[in-house]
């Protein structure tokens, strides 16, 4: 069995801004099948490169702008990047300092679930994003269920 890390992260009061943790809870409140950790946090940290270490897969979560909707689902492979900082990590850049560091395999992906507001503040998803995550949940869900770790890009127009 896999051992599977769902990293939800954003800034649930700004908004679609926190569909990354919306995730991780809809995953905890309807189950994910599988040896499955959650996690979320606000935004990608150095710290995070111990958090993913011992995992054979992660998956990154985070609200997208501009990803083709309902979600968007890429393999990551781990690269340092150019304008790193402590403040915060892309996605890559944490699998990256966790190969480094830890001698991490842990295969990546990151999945963008499409938002629609994310100009103001306030908690609470809008009614498309709260679709939007509806899906992805539940493709993520599925994509677990066997347990094996292995999760394939859905086909545009899933």
């Amino acid at each position: 069995m896999a051992r599977v890390l769902v990293y939800g992260y954003g800034n649930p009061g700004r908004l679609d801004d926190g569909l990354g943790p919306a995730l991780i809870d809809a995953l905890a409140a309807h189950g994910c099948p599988g040896d499955v950790t959650l996690e979320t946090g606000y935004q990608l940290q150095v710290e995070d490169a111990a958090l993913v270490a011992p995992f054979d897969l992660v998956v990154f979560a985070d609200a997208h702008a501009s990803c083709a909707p309902p979600f968007e689902l890429r393999r990551l492979e781990p690269l340092h990047a150019a304008d790193f900082t402590t403040h915060s990590l892309a996605p890559e850049a944490v699998l990256a300092l966790a190969r480094d560091l830890y001698g991490s395999r842990a295969a990546g992906f990151v999945l963008g679930i499409r938002g629609d507001r994310f100009d103001d503040y306030g908690e609470g998803l809008s009614p498309v994003a709260r679709r939007h995550l509806d899906a992805a949940a539940d493709f993520l869900r599925q994509a677990l269920r066997d347990g094996t770790g292995e999760l394939r890009c859905p086909s545009p127009g899933r």
